[in-house]
């Protein structure tokens, strides 16, 4: 008897035990940890990918062969060497991608899958040997839509619902407010009301995006889509270790696109600005070697040079090390900003000369740096206390001048755009952002042809600013002589 009931005991003991680890099991695997207040975190991260896959479309790689590196400016100021201008966009859109990569392997921490854990080592592995030991790369075209799908929908609900939050909290203000200084309890109750079903909508809008979301999932979502678009960028450019054939679709899109070949591009290096014929930039080649067969097909037309690619430093060292302003550029000085900023105050004054002060006149002088100061003295040189009333060098100084803005104007509204647009993207949750690459920007451009550039639309501002004060001088003093006139006249009648 006492067998039996140690017996029952024991096995009572077994089955409790048995059923509390049953229980605390699954419950580990249906609630997994949530994303919580990280969505707008991953929000963002999502819509920085969604940005650089619209980035590598074909539409834009075309743009970039045939459009981008052709700017008049972009040659004149960085460089005529297209192999070195594409180098330059894929070391933007490598670095773009290494920092979203950062910020998921930050994001797999929280993970319990300890495969998406190790996401950063099998991610580098994949970067550097182009071996893709987890088959995380999307590789047919109804993959990459579904996940591109849902992460745009992901984006949209976050987004929603980081506005929503915002507009709980304003009316949950508004009452603390009201509670305090009224005693109107109709509004009180409104205000309750309001709250509540705001309380509703959140609560909707968290199911839905990635707040309730658990890690593994959305950071899986994520990996496989860092994965893609890494595959994409090699396949694109050819620079890694040419594992394109393995991804057909990947490499598909390029290789039917007939129109990805190198346009034929005058290669006119000589600019001459204006009346003075003094304005030359001089050809910028020197400091890059000349691209050879470079119109060798669509893919191939694209190809870096893989010898250049040092392995050993990984890809992206290898890649983002060019990204460094090189010395002699704006960019080296921290002056690329500041120029572009000047440039569209002087495209405005062109524009309208006379409605330009003498205090604006000041404000710009004030905006020079020194070395545009002595060169821009050296060219005013003995030409204090001249008559600018010759209407045809006039009209020569504004042509001259619309032309040099013609292709320096662009650069310096690009680099306004692409350094708004990082500035926002600190602050906001997600930002839809141009195409606007570094390279069409001032960041490399060269330091002296700039400001010789910049000192021949100060010398023909100075000009037509004169000219247009004269005219306007000489046009009071005649309308006065014959207003006079006209008095005497009728004075004698």
């Amino acid at each position: 008897m006492a067998l039996e009931t140690l017996l029952l005991r024991v096995k009572t003991a077994f089955s409790n035990s048995f059923d509390t680890v049953h229980k605390t099991t699954p419950s580990s695997k249906t609630n997994p940890k949530r994303i919580a207040v990280l969505a707008f975190e991953v929000a963002g991260v999502m819509s920085k990918l969604l940005h650089l896959w619209q980035s590598l479309s074909d539409a834009n790689i075309v743009r970039l062969q045939n459009d981008v590196v052709s700017l008049e400016g972009v040659l004149k100021l960085i460089s005529n060497d297209k192999s070195f201008l594409i180098k330059l966009a894929v070391a933007e859109f490598a670095d773009s991608l290494r920092l979203a990569s950062d910020s998921v392997s930050r994001l797999s921490l929280n993970c319990n899958n300890p495969t998406l854990r190790s996401f950063h080592r099998v991610f580098t592995e994949f970067a550097d040997s182009g071996f893709d030991s987890v088959g995380w790369t999307l590789t047919t075209p109804k993959e990459i839509e579904s996940k591109h799908r849902r992460m745009e929908r992901y984006v949209t609900l976050t987004l929603t619902l980081h506005r929503e939050i915002d507009e709980l909290s304003l009316l949950e203000s508004t009452l603390r407010k009201a509670l305090l200084n009224t005693n109107n309890k109709s509004r009180i109750s409104d205000l309750e009301q309001k709250i509540f079903w705001q309380k509703q909508e959140v609560k909707n809008l968290k199911e839905k995006s990635l707040w309730n979301k658990g890690f593994d999932n959305v950071v899986l979502l994520l990996a496989r889509f860092v994965f893609t678009l890494l595959a994409r960028i090699k396949v694109v450019f050819g620079n890694g270790n040419g594992n394109g054939n393995h991804l057909p679709y990947l490499s598909r899109s390029l290789s039917t696109s007939a129109a990805v070949y190198p346009s034929d591009h005058q290669k006119d290096q000589n600019f001459v600005s204006g009346p003075l014929k003094s304005f030359k930039l001089d050809d910028y080649s020197s400091d890059h070697k000349k691209v050879e067969n470079f119109s060798s097909g669509p893919l191939k037309s694209f190809k870096l040079d893989e010898k250049k690619v040092d392995l050993r430093n990984g890809f992206f060292e290898s890649n983002c090390k060019v990204l460094k302003p090189p010395q002699g550029s704006l960019g080296d000085s921290a002056l690329s900003l500041h120029y572009a900023n000047l440039i569209i105050v002087m495209e405005k004054m062109i524009k309208s000369p006379q409605l330009v002060g003498v205090d604006a006149r000041d404000d710009l002088y004030a905006m020079l740096p020194n070395s545009i100061r002595s060169s821009l003295r050296l060219r005013l040189k003995g030409s204090i206390g001249f008559s600018a009333c010759d209407p045809l060098l006039a009209n020569e100084w504004k042509n001259a001048l619309g032309r040099i803005l013609c292709w320096l104007l662009p650069l310096a509204q690009n680099m306004i755009r692409w350094q708004s647009e990082r500035s926002v993207e600190e602050k906001r949750l997600v930002l839809k952002k141009s195409n606007v690459l570094l390279l069409q920007t001032l960041v490399f451009a060269n330091k002296v042809k700039t400001e010789a550039a910049i000192t021949e639309l100060l010398v023909g501002l100075n000009y037509i600013w004169k000219f247009e004060r004269e005219m306007t001088a000489k046009a009071l003093f005649d309308c006065n002589n014959d207003f006079n006139g006209f008095l005497s006249l009728y004075k004698s009648s």
